[in-house]
């Protein structure tokens, strides 16, 4: 347990002499924007994740096979538009590539300005969301968890995918010492899934109470703190910038 809690807390509060630095803080609050994002997506949407393409995946084959609550159209949206933000990610990525600030950085702002966007639409069109409405939000917020992803992917922070739990939950109990594993990272990766829980507990408690575009404000704000402390980042001269 002592080595659970040394590690959860290195991921909070950590050495800024690691090769990661200050990133890993950073990288779990933007997966508690994805538990809030997707919890708006599936839940007012209409079963559709913008930030969880293996769902949308799985999504489309149970609406071509004529299962009822599934939009092939919708997730294809989803689908194409999370590309479409992974090629912009990507095209940061690379450009800023030789400082780790900066990725995240121009990233943040982008994905910020993307999730506010879609927030001012969801509050302002009616609801339930159809038609035009539903697809600019699927649009907007499926760029905006592209450009996350392809960010994450570039800074490469262990077990901080920021989406994708899978390996996340199986590296917890592989590795465990009851499989006969050294249980490292253990505390960083029960972070990550505490903080998508607490994402999608959030927004859905938002959503089930009347507040559909809550979530969505809550992530604006969330990302719009996060960027700002990645302004900070982006000028910093520590060794955790150099690309890996």
């Amino acid at each position: 347990m002592s080595v659970l809690l040394r590690d959860a807390w290195s991921t909070l509060v950590p050495d800024l002499r690691d090769r990661h630095g200050p990133l890993p803080p950073l990288m779990l609050a933007l997966t508690v924007v994805t538990g809030l994002v997707d919890a708006f997506s599936y839940l007012v949407l209409g079963h559709v994740f913008v930030a969880n393409m293996t769902g949308n995946v799985v999504f489309s084959g149970f609406a071509i096979a004529g299962a009822t609550g599934f939009s092939l159209a919708a997730s294809l949206a989803a689908l194409g538009s999370f590309a479409a933000g992974a090629f912009l990610g990507g095209r940061v990525a690379h450009r800023e590539r030789a400082h780790r600030g900066r990725v995240l950085h121009l990233a943040l702002v982008l994905e910020t300005v993307l999730v506010l966007v879609a927030y001012v639409i969801a509050e302002t069109a009616a609801t339930p969301y159809g038609g035009l409405a539903r697809y600019w939000l699927i649009a907007l917020l499926g760029l905006g968890m592209g450009v996350q992803n392809a960010a994450a992917r570039a800074l490469a922070v262990p077990d901080l995918t920021t989406t994708v739990l899978t390996l996340t939950i199986t590296g917890i109990a592989s590795d465990s010492r009851a499989a006969g594993g050294s249980g490292s990272k253990a505390g960083r990766r029960a972070l990550s899934a505490v903080a998508m829980f607490a994402g999608a507990l959030i927004g859905a408690a938002a959503v089930l109470h009347g507040h559909e575009a809550v979530p969505l404000l809550f992530a604006a704000l969330l990302l719009a703190a996060a960027t700002g402390a990645a302004f900070t980042l982006a000028r910093s001269g520590g060794t955790w910038t150099d690309p890996l």
